[in-house]
């Protein structure tokens, strides 16, 4: 299964006009099944005034089709949903969606307008689309003496690991959030910093 892999940076938006139908398509990162109806939901409700907001997503990694999902919402079957989801399908990104939405202009397209309109709206998108890194995180819980606290906070960073919860009792506690493939180095530098006087579990 694949570990990395590019994800949207966050919501991008594109325009373009044709055949004097307007076309804006709006591409996001969608961790989950209920992310992508929640920015469907959203983009529909922006858009309420338009004449569809057709829409695609695919959840997990490139090419994968175990979570996905698509609709013409109201324009020809075939047209729109489908052509959208091929384009998200090859295009080497996980966890992303996509809601072309239209204006009608007044002249028809064609079925191959259509197909051409809304596929290259996403292509368009994708294009100048900033991306980001999919990295499962893992969460290691530690407890460590107060005399090790400043150097254990000081050593996290190098491991791009993030203190999420702590708590202060006879030793410190501490809940830390880190990339899954980082997890085993950062165990091995906290003992030997330490010389083994730290206590580590691993959080589901």
């Amino acid at each position: 299964m694949t570990v990395h892999y590019s994800i949207p940076a966050g919501q991008h938006r594109v325009e373009e006009e044709i055949d004097r139908s307007r076309f804006i398509t709006t591409v996001a990162c969608v961790p989950t099944v209920e992310a992508a109806r929640a920015f469907i939901d959203t983009i529909r409700a922006e858009f309420a005034d338009a004449s569809h907001n057709c829409w695609a997503y695919l959840v997990g990694p490139p090419g994968s089709t175990g979570q996905v999902g698509y609709s013409d919402d109201g324009e020809p079957h075939g047209t729109a949903g489908r052509p959208m989801f091929t384009v998200l399908e090859h295009s080497g990104l996980g966890d992303v969606a996509a809601v072309v939405t239209r204006y009608f202009g007044g002249r028809l397209l064609g079925r191959g307008g259509l197909v051409r309109a809304y596929s290259g709206g996403v292509k368009l998108a994708l294009e100048t689309l900033p991306l980001s890194e999919h990295r499962p995180m893992v969460d290691l819980s530690l407890v460590v003496e107060y005399g090790f606290l400043a150097q254990v906070q000081y050593l996290l960073p190098e491991f791009e690991a993030e203190i999420t919860e702590q708590e202060y009792g006879v030793d410190v506690s501490l809940l830390v959030r880190l990339p899954q493939t980082r997890s085993d180095a950062l165990q091995e530098a906290l003992l030997q910093l330490t010389a083994g006087a730290v206590l580590i579990g691993a959080d589901a």
